[in-house]
């Protein structure tokens, strides 16, 4: 008795982590991004002679750079496409960060 009821608990136990995990899909627009995930990062948008993306570990060269237009010496939030051996990223979403977010929250 003891051991089927061990084996119930067992079962609801696997069946309520496999129910809570989070299903993410990430749908990428052509072959060449689908090999990196997408990824929340803060830091600043930089203007010169390129636009850039600056956080505190590094400067990014933006493969899309009409997505950041406007947001020039801001700091916001992107969700983005890292290609580091490129150092360059393909922004999906640019937000302004939230009140309670501030430049220590760089690092997500």
């Amino acid at each position: 008795m003891k051991s089927l009821l061990l084996a119930i608990l067992a079962v609801c136990f696997v069946v309520s982590a496999v129910a809570l995990t989070p299903h993410v899909r990430i749908h990428a627009p052509h072959k060449a991004q689908a090999s990196a995930g997408l990824t929340i990062m803060m830091g600043i948008v930089q203007d010169g002679d390129k636009l850039r993306f600056v956080t505190e570990q590094r400067a990014w060269n933006v493969d899309n750079p009409e997505t950041l237009k406007g947001h020039e010496g801001h700091y916001v939030r992107v969700t983005a496409h890292l290609y580091p051996s490129k150092d360059s990223i393909h922004v999906t979403e640019v937000n302004l960060p939230t009140a309670s977010e501030s430049r220590k929250d760089n690092r997500k």
